[in-house]
């Protein structure tokens, strides 16, 4: 293996820069959403995106997998462009995003099946990925017939089962409830474990964002701006043990508690008032 200083970055944002557009009193203005955002992401490392509603997490997520467009900057996904959106890179939504009319495990095989892989090849892959988040016997079931904890593993297993070089998730968990969210941050540690997947993970929740990062990028309100980065210097596996008790833990969430409220305005970020207003940013 090469030495890790000479590795390439699995993400490289450089100067990322978005705006909306929308009709004022005074004609079309421009509102500014990402302003020169700059970060890297290690292979195989577990990054969390966390700023308050409205920095623009969303958009962002949105131009990494190719589905919006950036104005100024670059995206590097190993050391090369990516171009448009590819097996290379996969988002989760929050909302499922599962077909009503597919079963479980028709769901899981959709990436491939778009791909051309031969259908027994991902069967196969769909039932490899089915068990590893925990829902095999629910293969046959269709979305409706499973709760939103069982929807979200589905997709989960969907993006994994095109083996992504880059996994991006947006805020995946916060429509279950507390204790369904628990167990899904669990199952997805253990996930990552097993397949090492590099993870870019859009979340509001600073004990979501401690508890599963090995880094965490902090967002500015809007226009989003990166403030601040902080090391998750944590035990693993993080879910072998009570670690959300540790005082290391306590420590981690004051610190980044502290940020966002002295460096991202984040009391007023959802002001509608303020000069930086920007149009469908998260």
């Amino acid at each position: 293996m090469a030495p890790l200083a000479f590795m390439t970055e699995a993400l490289e944002v450089r100067d990322l820069t978005k705006l909306f557009f929308r009709q004022t009193p005074r004609g079309w203005g421009g509102f500014l959403v990402l302003d020169h955002v700059s970060f890297k992401v290690r292979p195989g490392e577990f990054v969390a995106v966390l700023g308050p509603s409205g920095c623009g997490k969303t958009t962002l997520a949105r131009i990494l997998v190719g589905i919006e467009s950036l104005d100024q900057g670059e995206v590097l996904i190993d050391g090369h462009a990516p171009g448009p959106p590819g097996q290379d890179r996969c988002l989760v939504f929050q909302n499922y995003g599962l077909f009503p009319w597919r079963t479980v495990a028709q769901n899981v095989e959709l990436g491939l099946e778009l791909r051309g892989v031969p259908v027994n090849q991902r069967r196969e892959a769909a039932r490899k990925y089915i068990d590893l988040v925990g829902l095999t016997g629910f293969e046959k079931y269709f979305p409706h017939q499973i709760s939103g904890g069982m929807q979200q593993r589905a997709g989960l297993a969907r993006a994994l089962s095109t083996q992504p070089r880059l996994l991006l998730m947006d805020e995946p968990f916060g429509a279950v409830d507390a204790q369904m969210r628990t167990a899904l941050q669990d199952q997805l540690l253990r996930v990552c474990e097993v397949t090492g997947a590099t993870v870019l993970f859009v979340t509001h929740s600073i004990e979501e964002a401690i508890y599963l990062s090995d880094r965490i990028v902090i967002f500015s309100a809007r226009p989003g701006r990166v403030v601040e980065e902080v090391t998750v210097k944590l035990p693993k596996p993080r879910y072998a043990s009570d670690v959300r008790s540790d005082v290391l833990f306590g420590e981690m969430r004051k610190r980044v508690t502290q940020i966002l409220a002295e460096r991202t305005d984040y009391y007023r970020a959802g002001d509608p008032t303020s000069d930086s207003a920007v149009l469908h940013t998260d």
